[in-house]
């Protein structure tokens, strides 16, 4: 069994490199456990151009590889491990990775969310050339095309809605006749001029991976099966997040969907226990915001521990 550290860092995104970053140069010797997606989403973009400091852009890979180093430098320990479970009724806390008990005094949650796909077969091959999870991310270069967006609830309308900004057409594709959005969404979307509906279809595939773009989709019509091409630049998938907080089910508090909630930005109800990004916030899920919060959950920390000395 490990001594105690002082924090654990469970995610390798944005917030949890943020993290890492703030409590390696407070000397806490932070713990990061990447977890199944090193790099989180970021590692799965091509050109990020909305991260302040970098007027040209910078590939996502490298915007991650570089959080990585910096806080590195610092004395940051990451290991490529993923957390089976966790007990936060225990103090010091303690976290299960693989055949090993890990004891810490913080934990910081920056697990993240995995975006909901289709599961096509070209789908993964595309992420990133034409396949986005991110209006907000990825919209801007699709400037005067034309594009899709997939789903029927207020995530698509507000994707597609966000889209029109950019795009001469954004055609809203959901599989049934009926939509899950909110009445005012839907309104708003069905009012747009440059928005139209596909309904009572789904997508079947998407064209061209040995191009290295989207060229266009494989369409089926639900009521009789049949199928044909439908042109397009992008292919925008608007049917939510999955947070990655499933085994804190009954220790901490989570929302309908999942997202864990948190009071004053970070705080979980458990003393000691952080959580920021993409795990909490349902609502920006932004590169930038992530790594705000990273930084919160690591002042917090180290406050907690400071607090934790005092006592002592």
């Amino acid at each position: 069994m490990d001594t105690i550290r002082n924090v654990v860092i469970m995610g390798s995104g944005c917030a949890g490199h943020t993290a890492a970053l703030y409590t390696a140069r407070a000397n806490l010797s932070p713990l990061v456990l990447e977890g199944h997606e090193p790099g989180g989403q970021l590692s799965l973009t091509t050109l990020v151009e909305n991260f302040p400091g970098f007027p040209e852009g910078i590939q996502g890979p490298e915007l991650i590889a570089n959080m990585r180093s910096q806080a590195e430098r610092f004395g940051a320990e990451y290991r490529l491990a993923h957390v089976s479970a966790a007990d936060l009724s225990t103090t010091p806390l303690s976290i299960q990775v693989g055949n090993q008990t890990i004891r810490t005094r913080t934990l910081i949650i920056a697990s993240g969310a995995s975006a909901r796909w289709l599961g096509l077969p070209n789908e993964q091959a595309l992420i990133g050339h034409g396949v986005s999870s991110c209006a907000t991310c990825d919209g801007f270069f699709f400037s005067g095309k034309e594009i899709v967006v997939v789903g029927g609830g207020d995530s698509a309308m507000e994707e597609a809605l966000f889209l029109t900004r950019f795009a001469t057409k954004v055609t809203v594709v959901h599989r049934r006749d009926e939509f899950r959005a909110s009445k005012i969404m839907l309104d708003r979307a069905r009012k747009h001029d440059k928005i139209h509906f596909l309904t009572n279809t789904v997508v079947e595939d998407v064209y061209d991976p040995s191009r290295k773009e989207v060229t266009g989709l494989k369409l089926r019509d639900v009521r009789d099966g049949k199928t044909r091409d439908f042109p397009t630049s992008a292919m925008f998938l608007g049917i939510g997040h999955v947070p990655n907080a499933g085994m804190f089910a009954g220790q901490l508090d989570r929302d309908p969907d999942g997202y864990l909630v948190t009071t004053g930005y970070v705080f979980t109800k458990v003393g000691g226990v952080f959580a920021c990004g993409d795990v909490q916030d349902r609502r920006y899920r932004q590169a930038i915001t992530a790594a705000g919060s990273g930084c919160m959950a690591a002042l917090e920390a180290e406050k907690f521990l400071e607090d934790f000395e005092d006592k002592d």
